[in-house]
């Protein structure tokens, strides 16, 4: 452990002493919000990203060290280690390393060089390579012969030089310089396949490009290679080779004698044959593992920013799927997002019903308390907005566009199934529409991140590494803003630190037996709920109404005796401590701090009271769009118009501008300074204006800008 701290602070620069006590937690079991949020005193106040990141560069270690292990093991039982070579595997940085260490010694299939030393040729390479030949002709008499040998000078010759190229191929040094030319000299090429040119028309900008493979941004990387995938494109990532060839030789040819000439060919014959595939296929695996973790981060912060949009909050909701020929699917929910009603609306062609529509809207509203409207973005969604704000309720009502995307993944789904059995995939399509304007974490949760429709690339990036981030990602979320205990779905619960799925399945059970928790200490009672998993979840789960008013707060259940002292010093109840604005100033923190609790906790456990249950993320922002605009025709240069960005990528951004089609403001056209993250500039849900610079109606493309256009 503590040889792995040491490594990992090295390589992130903090101290010791952080990291240790960081990896020591994970071992034992925390989470990385349990860690971030109640563990501050031992991390000495590490946020969740720096913990996720101590964590991947701890597995990175370690898997290094198991591949050291096994590379020693292999030698040992081949009997080849020496303390030296034991010695610079130990001492090696990389995996990269290591495997160009353990290469010369690695059992090989049969190879041109091992055929050819099965021939008795290793002599001939030998005195070649050392350059110490008068006559070649007369050394090859040697190795010629019809039994065991050659049978010719050009076949002895070619063994030897065959030899030779796996020996240059082999030499770390060589290859660590021709690594190094790849890594910043190499060019991405793409060409388009053979008779792909129409079939491949959606790869066209790729058919003739070439790019420095190190500057090459992650879109253009994994665009290339799915192109390759596909059979529409043919790439190459390699340095000049000429270039590459001249550079080893100025390292193995010292002469100019016959010899000398043996060996360029079979410089020349290692770098092409030998070395630049293998250093191809290292640079590719390297650019796609680089461009795959770029993507994921733009994927996983556009779902971070998804789930911690605004919530519309407890409020009786209509919902509204709009469809054309279909109808439009209407469902009524109560405050905790119950179905009460259902219904189908047939407002647009060709139907028509616009009337009987608008009655039997206005009757759900009535008769079901409605207080706010969503109404789905997709297909028809702008003409049943204008619907409905065309129509006169009798009371003020909210209404609202809500991202319909992956609510069809969720109505087949499993879940859905499970909590409306008895309804159609419409209906369960419908509610989902509702309570995503109510909550949309709580209801988002219950979807396949890769169906939400925010990412860039999902189907081509490592799928290990995308739902593990992305898995992250809905954790943090999720307990960022603390959960209802008596009131989340298993689907909710089952994010909450220290809980998981069958955890999360068995506090439902127990709360449909035998009703709502009254306060935390009653999830102990919970089957299977042990003290370990209590402690990672109690302080993320609230209960409002309980019996204990601490329940309610994101204090944890391990600090209510420190608040017991607060309220004593204090003099006050400690229900009067909650809300308090005053309580900083008459409560001194340092007087409560002791070898276990620190001022960071204390600090926390004084700003939750001053905002006791603040969610974090904010109140919705009504939005409207430009109303004459209803097509992509409607859409002319110059424009200026209000739009609300959907989708965030490493070459821009998607916007909505109300029509079916998204435009996009390229990350050229963010700022008028150089952007190289459009995610530093804008963010999902933002509300801004655009300015049209071109509408390409047959390709369905809008091109937009924010330089020159304020809010």
């Amino acid at each position: 452990m503590i040889d792995l701290a040491r490594s990992v602070a090295q390589a992130i620069g903090l101290p010791q002493w952080q990291i240790q006590n960081t990896l020591q937690l994970i071992e034992e079991g925390a989470t990385i919000p349990f860690i971030a949020r109640y563990r501050k005193e031992k991390t000495g106040g590490l946020s969740d990203i720096q913990i996720i990141e101590i964590q991947k560069l701890a597995r990175q270690n370690i898997q290094l060290e198991e591949r050291k292990a096994v590379v020693i093991k292999s030698l040992e039982e081949q009997e080849l280690v020496t303390e030296e070579l034991r010695q610079r595997i130990k001492e090696a940085d990389t995996i990269s390393q290591v495997e160009d260490i353990y290469l010369p010694y690695k059992p090989k299939r049969k190879t041109r060089a091992s055929i050819a030393i099965e021939k008795g040729l290793e002599p001939l390479a030998k005195m070649i390579m050392s350059e110490n030949v008068t006559s070649l002709s007369s050394l090859l008499r040697n190795f010629i012969s019809p039994k065991t040998k050659a049978t010719n000078e050009e076949e002895a010759l070619q063994g030897a030089r065959d030899i030779i190229a796996e020996w240059i191929n082999e030499r770390g040094s060589t290859r660590n310089s021709l690594r190094k030319m790849f890594q910043n000299e190499a060019v991405i090429q793409s060409k388009v396949a053979k008779g792909k040119e129409e079939v491949g028309e959606k790869f066209e900008s790729y058919f003739d490009w070439q790019e420095k493979a190190s500057r090459a941004p992650s879109h253009r990387i994994l665009a290339m290679f799915r192109g390759e995938g596909e059979g529409f494109l043919k790439v190459k990532i390699v340095p000049d080779i000429e270039n590459a060839i001249s550079n080893v030789e100025r390292f193995i040819v010292k002469g100019t004698n016959e010899a000398s000439e043996q060996k360029k060919l079979a410089v020349t014959d290692a770098v092409k044959r030998l070395l630049f595939p293998s250093l191809e296929t290292e640079l590719r695996s390297a650019l796609k593992q680089k461009a795959d973790e770029s993507a994921v981060k733009v994927f996983s912060e556009n779902l971070r920013q998804l789930l911690l949009s605004p919530p519309m909050g407890q409020k009786n909701v209509l919902a509204i799927d709009p469809g054309f020929r279909t109808g439009c699917k209407i469902v009524c929910l109560d405050k905790s997002g119950n179905l009460q009603n259902n219904d189908t609306i047939f407002p647009h062609p060709p139907q028509r019903e616009t009337a009987m529509a608008v009655k039997k809207i206005k009757s759900l509203v009535n008769a079901y308390h409605i207080e706010a409207i969503a109404i789905g973005n997709g297909t028809a969604g702008r003409e049943t907005e204008e619907m409905i704000k065309r129509i006169r309720f009798d009371r003020d009502l909210t209404a609202v566009m809500v991202n319909e995307s992956g609510a069809s993944v969720y109505s087949a789904s499993a879940i859905a199934r499970k909590e409306f059995p008895d309804y159609d995939v419409t209906v369960r399509g419908a509610v989902s529409i509702g309570r995503r304007l109510m909550d949309p974490l709580a209801e988002l949760v219950k979807i396949d991140p890769k169906a939400i429709g925010v990412g860039q690339y999902q189907h081509d990036v490592n799928q290990k590494l995308l739902h593990e981030s992305l898995q992250t990602t809905v954790e943090l979320c999720v307990n960022n803003v603390g959960v209802e205990l008596n009131t989340a779905s298993s689907a909710l619960l089952s994010y909450v630190s220290g809980i998981g799925p069958k955890l999360a399945e068995q506090i439902v059970q127990d709360r449909t037996s035998k009703g709502d928790f009254k306060n935390r200490e009653e999830l102990k009672k919970v089957k299977g709920l042990g003290s370990k998993a209590f402690e990672q979840s109690a302080g993320f789960l609230r209960i409002k109404n309980g019996t204990n008013p601490l329940d309610a707060s994101a204090v944890h259940p391990e600090n209510y005796q420190v608040v017991k002292q607060m309220s004593k010093k204090a003099h006050l109840s400690i229900d009067e401590l909650i809300g308090n604005k005053q309580l900083k100033s008459l409560i001194n923190a340092e007087d409560f701090t002791n070898d276990e609790i620190g001022l960071p906790t204390i600090n926390d456990i004084l700003s939750e009271f001053e905002k006791p249950g603040r969610d974090p993320r904010g109140d919705v922002k009504l939005f409207e769009f430009d109303k004459s605009i209803k097509r992509i025709e409607d859409i002319r240069p110059g424009m200026i118009l209000p739009a609300i960005v959907t989708n965030i990528t490493a070459f821009g951004a998607f916007v909505d501008l109300g029509v079916h089609e998204s435009g996009l403001i390229h990350k050229s056209q963010i700022a008028e300074e150089f952007v190289s993250d459009p995610a530093e500039y804008l963010k999902l849900n933002q509300q801004l204006m655009v300015k049209v610079l071109e509408v390409d109606v047959a390709r369905k493309r809008i091109g937009l800008t924010l330089i020159g256009v304020s809010d």
